[in-house]
């Protein structure tokens, strides 16, 4: 919450609460809740455990959360090596594919740009609100509950959202004969894995138009705090951008029976079907 763990910085975590900081910013955080625009909702990430995720882990729903100081060295190192300055240029125009978050450009003396890299941010985000949770602690100094009712949404986030992103800006770096590196979580990258075709994944490669550079998340014992650390880079081409956007691999679609069972079920928990007559039938 607003960049501080719940344990271990409750001194830090109450000021920030007040305050409604954000460390990553260096300001006011700049999620607000909807129906109180002066409230900021100040949830940087969650632990979640469900889908492919067996264990409780890390999982950043705020781009902001994703500005620190290791992800600008890292595009640096891993991609701006060659340069004698780097500046960090954010939300600029890029014609039909809307704006990226940041590009990165190196000037000579006259301050003509020499060279540029594009960087889009790209956080997870929830199917109803953790923000009960903030509420309870706000209010009781600790959460009330050991799991609150919200889920991750996976497909909307990284398979929709980020991949047609992907498509449109790599679409014209492509032209330029230039590459987009898209910063993510390394959790977002396992849920492509599990849920798309990733056969045009390849290990980094400068040649290719797409990059997805992840980071996962740490626990320092020391900062007591979770730390971003570097993680890996892969790349694609259009083709394979296109293959993620198509989903699942053919081998991968449910059968027409698994699907059913799939429509009963649903209409049982949700009081359409009579279960006991269903259960009948079908189980």
């Amino acid at each position: 919450m607003f960049g501080c763990p719940y344990i271990g910085q409750e001194k830090a975590l109450k000021l920030a609460l007040r305050q409604q900081y954000c460390k990553y910013i260096h300001g006011t955080c700049v999620k607000p809740r909807k129906s109180e625009p002066d409230v900021k909702v100040g949830i940087c990430s969650v632990g979640y455990k469900g889908e492919f995720l067996k264990e409780y882990t890390p999982v950043i729903l705020c781009p902001q959360r994703l500005k620190e100081d290791t992800l600008f060295e890292t595009i640096r190192e891993k991609y701006l090596g060659s340069w004698k300055n780097v500046e960090w240029i954010p939300e600029v125009n890029i014609g039909a594919g809307g704006s990226v978050d940041y590009v990165a450009v190196t000037r000579d003396d006259k301050g003509r740009i020499l060279d540029f890299l594009c960087v889009e941010l790209q956080a997870a985000g929830t199917t109803g609100s953790p923000y009960q949770a903030i509420l309870d602690y706000k209010k009781n100094g600790k959460f009330l509950q050991n799991s609150y009712r919200f889920g991750i949404n996976w497909a909307n986030e990284f398979s929709k959202t980020m991949m047609q992103q992907a498509y449109k800006k790599g679409k014209i770096v492509e032209h330029w004969h230039r590459k987009i590196v898209f910063a993510v979580q390394d959790v977002a990258m396992d849920f492509i894995r599990s849920s798309s075709n990733t056969s045009r994944l390849t290990k980094c490669n400068p040649s290719l138009p797409v990059d997805f550079c992840t980071f996962k998340l740490v626990w320092s014992d020391t900062h007591s705090a979770w730390l971003m650390h570097f993680d890996n880079i892969v790349s694609t081409d259009i083709e394979g951008i296109n293959l993620i956007l198509g989903g699942a691999d053919v081998d991968l679609y449910p059968t027409e029976e698994e699907f059913i069972l799939n429509i009963v079920k649903k209409g049982i928990s949700d009081g359409i079907f009579d279960s006991e007559t269903y259960r009948k039938l079908y189980f």
